[in-house]
């Protein structure tokens, strides 16, 4: 509920920020980004949970993790996925993603091809969302700020 909360005033306040500036139409840029009469699209956002499985080994910990990003890092190059991240506290939910896909089918079927997913140390819950079609402009973005790159290190 708490999660629902913050990424409905989030959203909403995104909105509000993008209602306040001048809105100068692109109907091309519309089109391109898939995008309704309200510059909106649908997602699928998946929360990754800690799964049922501990790796304790920090070698075999550290390969899993390298293996997550450089799978994170396959999907958005396919466009099929838009953001992810993990989440700065030390809760049960340790990160998000946000997948260009229309269906929540789609996205599972995304998520199995996770190595983490795969090995039991991440789950993910799955939820239809309805967000700006400009987020699909954040991976070239990303790119154009991208000092380094995590699976580099």
């Amino acid at each position: 509920m708490k999660m629902k909360l913050i990424l409905c005033v989030a959203s909403s306040i995104f909105s509000l920020c993008c209602m306040a500036q001048n809105n100068v139409y692109d109907s091309a840029l519309a089109k391109k980004l898939g995008a309704d009469d309200y510059g909106m699209k649908k997602y699928v956002i998946a929360f990754l949970k800690n799964g049922p499985v501990e790796i304790k080994d920090s070698v075999a910990r550290r390969q899993l993790l390298m293996a997550h990003l450089k799978n994170i890092q396959r999907l958005a190059k396919e466009g099929k996925l838009i953001l992810a991240g993990p989440f700065m506290d030390d809760q049960k939910i340790e990160g998000i993603f946000v997948f260009n896909v229309e269906s929540v089918e789609e996205a599972k079927a995304l998520t199995a091809t996770d190595p983490a997913v795969k090995a039991g140390t991440l789950e993910m819950e799955l939820h239809p969302w309805y967000g700006s079609a400009s987020l699909i402009e954040i991976p070239a973005l990303h790119m154009k700020v991208q000092k380094k790159n995590f699976t580099d290190e």
